[in-house]
């Protein structure tokens, strides 16, 4: 079993974020304390507020999204996580890059599908939605497979 989970997107204040939440939402009621989840942006400017429209989306849901500030990517990040699931294939590459120890431990967060999450931020609300759709999807997935 894993016992930190870093997923990352560009920015830190949608799709990272909205998996990290839905990863603690779905896992933590079975798990407890014996996993973590936590989320980074390769490019996050420290201390940015989530995107109002994610965060608005999985309060419906009853997903808490309190507390969430953005931070960047670093290397200790990578290398104190057991697993770091990115939100696009390409970002594969650039956290390896970041830390080339690291290979092997950095998969897509839709590597069961074959996937790419496309980022909502800034676009209409249907974007947002289907994203989150599909991010709910694939937590659910490696859910399945880490626990």
């Amino acid at each position: 079993m894993f016992a930190n989970v870093l997923i990352v997107c560009h920015a830190n204040v949608c799709r990272s974020p909205a998996a990290e939440m839905l990863f603690k939402a779905r896992a933590l009621p079975r798990l407890g304390a014996r996993m973590a989840f936590q989320s980074a942006g390769i490019c996050a400017f420290d201390g940015e507020s989530m995107d109002p429209v994610m965060r608005r989306l999985l309060t419906e849901q009853g997903v808490a999204t309190s507390g969430h500030r953005a931070r960047r990517l670093n290397r200790r990040l990578v290398r104190d996580a057991d697993l770091v699931l990115v939100t696009e294939r390409a970002q594969v590459k650039e956290v390896e890059a970041l830390d080339p120890t690291s290979r092997g431990k950095v998969w897509p967060l839709g590597k069961w599908e074959d996937s790419d999450v496309a980022d909502p931020h800034g676009g209409h609300v249907a974007g947002y939605r289907a994203s989150l759709v599909l991010i709910e999807h694939l937590v659910m997935g490696w859910l399945k497979k880490i626990c």
